[in-house]
């Protein structure tokens, strides 16, 4: 991965397929998952850009698409679960994962730990679990010491470090995936794809858009594949609603 310097984003253009990262990218990171607070413009603007894009955006996060409709009070195309879930098209059907005995095997070697300090927070996902130690930093090194083991020996998963989240989920699927199929159907085929993530789960997603020759946004600091960087949440959503206003002008 490389390092790049912040750039001027693109002006908006009517054949994006607009794809975005929720938590750390249109939403500020919170201490657990069902603190996070939502923008109230965020919704009108999203609804606009939708339009706008005849239905080319999704939301593609590590987040259950249900949680995400609850969320933004839209029921958007996206992936959900980092790919596991998958909705075409606003109000469409979720296509869910699969069921997998290693997930539950992980969440029961995990639980006695998450049991013994409510600071840490196991979230159950379809098809995914995640283990939150945002409330207790000093303990990051036991937590990973405790996913490793809790995974020796199981196949078709993989860990997903995040931001003080390590994540486990089937590894036939990532956020690239979820987008390239996306990309596959309507209202997203033929479009020039645009992503905005913050997270090391996001990489992937951005690399499927660059081979692509679409445009890819860092939110934050660190190391990525982006060819875009802004400085924060409040950039990325000052810079959605001015699309908004171009797009529907």
């Amino acid at each position: 991965m490389k390092r790049h310097a912040t750039n001027a984003l693109p002006l908006p253009r009517r054949d994006w397929a607009l794809f975005l990262d929720f938590d750390g990218t249109m939403t500020e990171l919170a201490p657990s998952p069902d603190a996070v607070s939502v923008d109230p413009a965020l919704r009108p603007i999203l609804a606009a850009l939708e339009l706008s894009l005849g239905g080319a955006l999704a939301v593609v996060s590590g987040r259950p698409l249900a949680e995400l409709d609850a969320l933004l009070g839209l029921e958007l195309p996206g992936a959900g679960v980092h790919g596991l879930e998958l909705r075409e098209r606003r109000g469409g059907l979720v296509h869910p994962p699969q069921d997998m005995a290693a997930i539950r095997v992980i969440e029961h070697a995990l639980a006695p730990m998450v049991e013994a300090d409510p600071r840490l927070i196991l979230e159950p996902k379809p098809g995914a679990i995640a283990f939150h130690y945002r409330r207790a930093p000093e303990r990051e090194a036991e937590c990973r010491a405790a996913m490793a083991r809790a995974l020796d020996g199981l196949k078709g998963v993989v860990l997903i470090d995040g931001k003080m989240v390590l994540e486990v989920k089937p590894d036939h699927v990532n956020k690239g995936v979820a987008i390239s199929r996306l990309l596959a159907v309507e209202p997203f085929s033929g479009r020039i794809p645009v992503f905005a993530g913050d997270d090391r789960t996001d990489e992937d997603g951005f690399e499927v858009v660059n081979a692509m020759k679409g445009v890819t946004i860092k939110i934050g600091p660190g190391d990525t594949r982006a060819s875009h960087r802004i400085p924060s949440v409040d950039v990325l959503l000052a810079w959605l609603k001015e699309m908004s206003g171009l797009l529907s002008a």
